[in-house]
């Protein structure tokens, strides 16, 4: 992002975050740091998640790293959650430069578990019969937490325990974690090879097989 770009989104931010106060997170990332290991250049109300400057990046901002420019599209009024249980009410938007590159990301995460929790009590009152749960995302504090938690959701993807999936299932784990830009985070490789038991010329293998299998 250009400075006065940052710049005006550092304002809107704190703007934001007085206007909507204490349990309104605003996150900006820089899509175009050298360190994707550390996006975030600017936040308020981090204590929503945790954060501060220079963590790492989201699920969201993974997927941008590792996707093409058409292929983002905002995502408004989305539900995600923090390791310590809060539930998130959550937008990204994308912001892009004059030729429609995407240099970064705009997000806010607006506390709503207490919110949520009275909606579901008043829902019973009201309601004739249950809706169906939402599972909200998972917002992660640091890269290493946010690959452990992309590898558990491939295990979950494939449904089989890693110590009896076939070599199969572990293309499509491996597949997962390539679509979600988990290979993005330094280091991923010997962690991923460490926890499916494979050597990294499997990896390597793995992954040629699966970029060339059809997209989870």
């Amino acid at each position: 992002m250009t400075e006065n770009q940052l710049d005006f989104y550092k304002r809107l931010a704190h703007a934001l975050a007085l206007q909507f106060g204490s349990g309104c997170e605003v996150v900006v990332h820089d899509l175009e740091t050298a360190d994707p290991n550390h996006s975030i250049v600017a936040i308020e109300n981090g204590h929503v998640t945790g954060r501060r400057l220079g963590d790492g990046p989201s699920h969201v901002v993974l997927e941008a790293l590792h996707a093409g420019d058409h292929k983002l599209e905002d995502r408004l009024s989305y539900l995600t959650k923090t390791a310590d249980g809060k539930v998130l009410k959550s937008s990204t938007v994308f912001i892009r430069d004059e030729s429609g590159h995407a240099v970064g990301i705009f997000a806010l995460n607006f506390d709503i578990t207490v919110l949520r929790a009275a909606g579901e009590v008043i829902g019973e009152l009201v309601g004739t019969e249950p809706s169906a749960p939402r599972e909200p995302e998972p917002i992660v504090r640091n890269v290493a937490d946010l690959l452990d938690d992309l590898i558990e959701q491939s295990v979950e993807l494939v449904g089989t325990p890693v110590a009896l999936m076939t070599k199969e299932e572990k293309v499509r784990a491996i597949r997962y974690l390539n679509d979600t830009g988990a290979f993005l985070i330094t280091k991923s490789g010997p962690k991923v090879c460490k926890y499916f038991g494979i050597s990294k010329y499997t990896l390597y293998s793995y992954l040629d097989e699966a970029k060339n299998g059809p997209k989870e």
